[in-house]
């Protein structure tokens, strides 16, 4: 454990004046009371799956959404939170540090002190193996104060960042038994929720008294679904990193003889990618998702490239920018094969310098095609969920030399009449991670806070705490608390009716929706992007003026208030139920039947998965 986490800092005069920024709060989590209202009971993310999902979590599976209101108007279905006896809580931190992470304790720390100032808020020192070892420190105003609106997850650190075996999910219950703990709050992404949701069900099954509650809180914006719009940490993330690539920009184009490879953050996902191409406008962007729905091979993806290159040499343009994901190099079908064969011997306790000489042979070929330096990265030891250290892997400088080795050859053979190609490779990685959290972030962050001890006081166990409709002003927000099970699936091999469920219902990472109205955008964009150095400029994240509250323009440009949604649909089913009540003419019921059976045959062919292939590039 590091001695320093936790310890007073001295801050510089921005964050002394980020400390003082006071976070918004929605109108039904102002005050110490909060009227509770439940909704339906959920399924899976994927109904095909709910079964699975159901057999695997018999205790929390199926839980009702709740809605946290303003208390006014009560109806007979809701209840008021009013203050209660004292309440013990912990939270940990678990996963990559992300900006915001610790509005989210000041939340949590100063709900709880409204509703009873004799409640305690236990902080896991060092993450989920200070939860094991009952590491702790008493989180305070005093220890708070040097931690407000601040980037990293140094107030507490993290560590092994799981909580999956048995003896892993043993120790996490004695610890709560032993602190007397009502509420364990994880704040994580991905991973760390799913692991939440198997320790809400393990906790249940043994009559733990404790809650557990997760909280999206990912760099990576991958943790999406129908009631996460965003995470915690993405919009910060992405205003750094689209700087840096912007500042790369005006580089390129005032040297005018390098071509800028860029690798960002983001794991599986390419959110972090395709939100920085749309605000930084970088001449070409690759994301994992294209890639993979096109099966694009590595040489295949090097031609595309290579062909911009030649494209823009055509208008006397030498530089230029590119921008990929991290995890782009499991898009690539062979490549992700490849990996797939060296987990697998990793997973046998293969060692690293063996694992070379266990690949099958279509295996070792591409693995000795590869250069030495991508070979080494590729069989490094593996993260805590048994993938592959995507952040070791330098993509952008196998896509370089990949890419310089084939303008050579079409420079030898006269395709290509134009100047050397030149390469400059950069990774975007920690740099963003502990950043001062946005105004958007650092009140995200605060308003999580204050619900998950809201979900605490009702009694919840295996939730998420969730706000939507987050483009409007926070006076708009929804609040609420989802059930973990209802973002649950379960890997499926192939496409279509035949794909078969595998593995164990967890959270997955969500990737980019190509059918979505943002990458459309981006689509329509692309050629201009490529050809007529359309750089954006947005400047180092603004905490006052006039962009001091901008937003995610992926988040901004979908509808995306999935709770609103659903309380429109309710009134419409509502008014169909008093239309249709028995004694009705049987020419209404014959036309609603009609109706909703058109619903359900168009509702059919929407849930249907996506097929076309798309290319990575235009060209004009």
């Amino acid at each position: 454990m590091n001695a320093d986490l936790g310890s007073p800092r001295e801050l510089t005069g921005l964050q002394r004046r980020r400390a003082l920024y006071q976070p918004e709060l929605p109108p039904c989590l102002q005050g110490t009371r909060v009227r509770v209202e439940f909704g339906e009971s959920t399924t899976s993310i994927d109904p095909k799956c709910a079964d699975i999902v159901a057999q695997a979590f018999p205790q929390t599976f199926g839980q009702k959404l709740v809605h946290f209101l303003e208390p006014n108007s009560m109806a007979s279905d809701t209840q008021v939170i009013k203050e209660q006896p004292p309440i013990r809580v912990g939270v940990l931190f678990s996963g990559r540090q992300s900006p915001g992470g610790h509005n989210v304790i000041w939340g949590i720390y100063d709900a709880m002190k409204a509703r009873n100032p004799h409640n305690v808020l236990l902080g896991f020192v060092g993450g989920t193996e200070g939860l094991f070892a009952k590491e702790t420190m008493e989180i305070t105003n005093d220890v708070l104060s040097s931690y407000k609106n601040q980037g990293g997850f140094d107030l507490l650190g993290r560590t092994v960042d799981q909580i999956r075996t048995k003896e892993q999910v043993n120790a996490a219950m004695s610890t709560c038994c032993d602190l007397s703990l009502d509420g364990l709050i994880i704040i994580g992404g991905v991973t760390s929720n799913s692991d939440a949701a198997q320790l809400a069900e393990t906790f249940a099954k043994h009559n733990c008294k404790t809650k557990v509650i997760g909280v999206p809180v990912t760099l990576s914006g991958d943790l999406k679904n129908q009631f996460v719009e965003t995470t915690v940490g993405f919009d910060t993330v992405c205003k750094v990193n689209s700087q840096l690539i912007s500042n790369v920009c005006l580089d390129a184009v005032s040297a005018g003889k390098y071509y800028y490879f860029v690798r960002l953050m983001g794991g599986k996902a390419s959110h972090v990618a395709f939100e920085c191409a749309l605000q930084s406008h970088p001449n070409m962007v690759i994301l994992g998702e294209e890639v993979a729905l096109s099966k694009l091979t590595l040489m295949e993806i090097i031609n595309k490239i290579c062909d911009g290159v030649e494209a823009r040499a055509a208008q006397g343009k030498y530089h230029g920018v590119l921008v990929i994901p991290e995890g782009l190099i499991e898009s690539i079908p062979e490549m992700y094969a490849l990996m797939q064969e060296i987990n697998n011997l990793h997973i046998n306790n293969v060692t690293e310098d063996e694992i070379p000489s266990q690949l099958s042979p279509w295996a070792a070929a591409l693995f000795k095609f590869l250069p030495p330096f991508i070979r080494r990265e590729l069989v490094l030891h593996q993260e805590s969920d048994n993938s592959a250290q995507l952040s070791q892997i330098d993509t952008e400088q196998l896509l370089a030399h990949l890419v310089e080795a084939e303008m050579k050859r079409r420079t030898k053979e006269g395709n290509y009449k134009g100047r050397k190609f030149s390469s400059v490779c950069h990774f975007f990685g920690s740099q963003a991670r502990g950043s001062l959290p946005s105004n958007f972030d650092s009140n995200y962050a605060y308003v999580l806070g204050h619900i998950c001890v809201q979900i605490v006081a009702t009694g919840l166990n295996g939730y998420m705490a969730t706000v939507t409709n987050l483009k409007d002003s926070t006076n708009k927000w929804r609040c609420a608390a989802v059930p973990l099970t209802a973002m649950m699936s379960v890997r499926r091999h192939l496409r279509g009716p035949g794909a078969v469920p595998i593995g164990r219902p967890v959270i997955h990472p969500s990737p980019i929706d190509l059918k979505a109205e943002s990458y459309a955008v981006l689509r329509e964009k692309a050629s201009s992007f490529l050809l007529d150095d359309f750089y954006r400029t947005p400047g180092g994240i603004q905490f006052e003026g006039p962009g001091a509250n901008t937003k995610p323009i992926t988040l901004t440009i979908e509808d995306q208030d999935y709770l609103g949604d659903i309380e429109i649909l309710q009134d419409y089913l509502d008014k169909v139920r008093t239309i249709l009540k028995p004694g009705c003419s049987r020419e209404i019921l014959k036309a609603a039947i009609s109706s909703m059976a058109s619903v359900n045959d168009v509702l059919k062919v929407m849930s249907a998965p996506l097929h076309a292939e798309l290319p990575l590039y235009h060209f004009n």
